[in-house]
């Protein structure tokens, strides 16, 4: 392990938290064949060991809004790579919480995986790590990251934990929603892009995403950084759309071509404004996980006024869509470069765009969502 933080004679453990995700399963499968280190999953419940488990690794289950019972998970760990999901109360509230946690457990570093989005979808010409950041982007998600970043940055600065974050663009492989979701608008008629898919796709195959953690976890120089990285190529849309309707037996026209909408600014719940507030912060340390997740699932059930009519229109044809941050993600003119991962890192991709998708429509094919349209 080139300029590792540890001898390859007692190889660190390194904690994966969210182990249970797309990225998570995926750093697992190719993180566990490893000899030099020894992965901890960590997991929120029993329900996320399904695939986890099949393994002979020394898993453990927490709450990852808890810095105490986090903490005990951690124990024993030297890196902690976090790659959890969650809304955006929960993104900003988690970062602080593995922070704490990773200080209180002796954990030496910490890998955020944050996202390329801070920079919003349609990044400027010249966007950069040091690019400026705000929190008013037209996506919750992305002020979410920002705003976890920010905490992140104000703690690190009692430097009881190095903290490296990853931004990752559009990242896809087997399991990858941008796969099955593009498969299903397909089959619906509804599949649709922007400008002919002329715009960038800032990409990166999940096995290179994963290549960049164990470099981001175990590279001395990673410490305090941040790092854009994707695939090596510059790849449009159409590169990675096109592929994948030409297995399913659609032809590029299967795309309507739409003009470039208005993106409408997401409003924040309420619940999430109230997470990333201090009194949450302090309230959230007495209140029990499961008592927190009815009340959230509670809120998000509760229902809708409804307009009523007696009279029901038969539906129609599917109409073309294209959600805001997809269709922001078209507008992209910047290729997102790998400059400084590659410096500073050593970071090569390891598996080229092409071969990535060539095993991704493998996948629709072994999911059974691959089968040609009829």
């Amino acid at each position: 392990m080139d300029s590792s933080m540890s001898s390859a004679a007692t190889p660190p453990a390194i904690a994966l938290i969210g182990a249970s995700g797309f990225v998570g399963l995926r750093t697992v499968e190719l993180l566990s064949a490893r000899t030099d280190c020894s992965l901890v999953p960590v997991v929120r419940s029993a329900a996320s060991l399904a695939v986890v488990s099949r393994q002979r690794l020394a898993w453990r289950i927490a709450d990852f809004l808890s810095a105490e019972l986090l903490a005990g998970a951690l124990r024993d760990c030297s890196v902690c790579i976090h790659a959890a999901i969650g809304d955006a109360g929960q993104i900003v509230r988690m970062a602080e919480v593995a922070y704490r946690a990773c200080a209180a457990a002796g954990v030496r570093r910490l890998v955020w995986l944050s996202s390329a989005s801070v920079h919003g979808q349609d990044c400027a010409p010249g966007t950069e790590e040091s690019s400026p950041l705000h929190d008013h982007h037209p996506i919750v998600y992305n002020n979410a990251k920002v705003r976890a970043e920010r905490r992140l940055a104000r703690l690190a600065r009692d430097r009881r934990v190095e903290v490296v974050i990853l931004r990752p663009g559009v990242v896809f492989g087997p399991r990858s929603r941008w796969l099955a979701d593009t498969a299903a608008d397909l089959r619906a008629g509804r599949a649709a892009w922007l400008d002919e898919g002329r715009g960038v796709c800032n990409s990166i195959y999940v096995d290179n995403l994963v290549e960049a953690i164990r470099l981001a976890a175990t590279v001395a120089a990673a410490a305090g950084e941040t790092f854009l990285v994707g695939d090596a190529e510059s790849v449009t849309w159409a590169d990675f759309l096109q592929p994948i309707a030409g297995h399913l037996g659609f032809a590029a026209s299967a795309f309507h071509n739409l003009p470039p909408p208005r993106v409408v600014p997401e409003r924040e719940s309420r619940w999430d404004a109230f997470t990333l507030t201090p009194a949450y912060a302090r309230l959230s340390n007495f209140v029990p996980s499961r008592a927190k997740r009815l009340a959230k699932a509670l809120a998000a059930a509760w229902p809708a006024q409804r307009t009523r009519s007696a009279w029901a229109l038969r539906p129609g044809p599917a109409a073309p869509r294209l959600t805001a941050e997809l269709a922001l993600l078209q507008l992209c003119r910047w290729k997102l470069t790998n400059t400084k991962a590659e410096r500073l890192l050593g970071y090569r991709p390891p598996v080229a765009f092409a071969e990535g998708l060539r095993r991704s429509l493998a996948w629709l094919d072994f999911a059974g969502l691959g089968r040609p349209s009829p």
